[in-house]
């Protein structure tokens, strides 16, 4: 199984972001994810 690059800490914290406000697009061009995964993170 694949290693994930970022701990449920960091991808908690990128969540947290999104829900202050920050667009979601500059959160994953800032953070180095796609919009694919940012999303898939949501739904989790």
């Amino acid at each position: 199984m694949k290693r994930s690059r970022f701990t449920q800490e960091q991808i908690i914290g990128v969540l947290k972001e999104h829900q202050a406000g920050a667009a979601a697009a500059d959160l994953c061009r800032k953070h180095g994810v796609s919009d694919a995964t940012f999303y898939k993170w949501r739904s989790k």
